[in-house]
Formats: structure tokens, C-alpha cells, sequence
């Protein structure tokens, strides 16, 4: 066993969101497009939505007091993890199928992984969260696999 993960802990791996029902709008993409300064005309008319246009879709709304110090809203999802600094440790999104205006699509986040590592600077601990983001017809738009690392 872990010096840092208990049973307790890694029992919360599987645990699953609520699925987050979202509709895309013409304006939504367009407003991420210019604000991402992408130049693509299907993206700035707000035709077809642009790669990481999903990211922000699904954040919480919250005011700036519900905010970590990294200005990160709280993540109901994961664990009190003994440590907390966190640092990114990778991200790789599958795209499926195209996002256009009009779609409803549901994201649902799946904590699949905590596991630990030694460092240079001592132990390491990181967890992985896999969202799928389907559409009305269940089609999966997209699927994304994020890695934290917490020291």
C-alpha cells in the first residue's frame, strides 16, 4: 500500500458525475472563436464550433469567493486528497464528431484512476477523470482523459 492512499480513497475511483446537459448556440461559438483568436470563417460565424470549444461549456458559473486560489471552482467530483498543490500532467481529447449550433450535448466525468508516484521532490500523487460528451442520439462527440498531478 501507499504512503498517502488509503483504501479509503482509492475506493472513490469509478465515481461518476451528473451528467451536465448543455445546448451549443451559434453566438457561444462565435464569441469563443474571436475570443480564442481563431480566424477559420465556419468557426467566427459561429457554424461549426472550434476545437476546446467544449472546455468552458460544462465549467460551474460561480462567484469569484467560490473560486480556489488558482481560480478554480471546487471539483465535487474528486476526493480531499492529502496533498493539494496542483500541477497539470496531460490532457488528450478525441474528437468524434463535429459540434454545430443547435446541438444538445451531455458531458458525464468518470474519476478512473489515482495512483502515486516518487518524485525528486518527495511522493507524487496523481488521478486521472475521463469525460465523454454525447449528443441526443448518444453519439459520442467527444471523449477527453485529463491527468493531475498533486504535491
Amino acid at each position: 500500500m501507499s504512503d498517502l492512499l488509503s483504501d479509503e480513497l482509492l475506493s472513490t475511483i469509478g465515481r461518476r458525475s451528473e451528467p451536465r446537459r448543455e445546448i451549443v448556440t451559434r453566438r457561444d461559438i462565435r464569441k469563443y472563436a474571436v475570443a480564442t483568436d481563431n480566424r477559420q470563417r465556419k468557426y467566427l460565424d459561429g457554424d461549426q464550433a472550434p476545437p476546446m470549444f467544449h472546455v468552458p461549456l460544462f465549467w460551474d458559473v460561480v462567484e469569484l469567493a467560490q473560486l480556489t486560489p488558482d481560480g478554480v471552482s471546487i471539483d465535487s467530483l474528486l476526493p480531499k486528497f492529502p496533498l493539494e498543490k496542483a500541477m497539470a500532467g496531460g490532457l488528450n481529447i478525441e474528437y468524434h464528431k463535429p459540434i454545430y449550433p443547435g446541438d444538445w450535448l451531455t458531458s458525464t466525468r468518470t474519476l478512473t484512476d489515482i495512483y502515486e508516484k516518487q518524485g525528486r521532490s518527495g511522493s507524487l500523487i496523481f488521478y486521472e477523470v475521463l469525460m465523454d460528451i454525447v449528443n441526443d442520439d448518444g453519439d459520442l462527440v467527444i471523449r477527453e482523459k485529463t491527468t493531475r498531478i498533486l504535491r
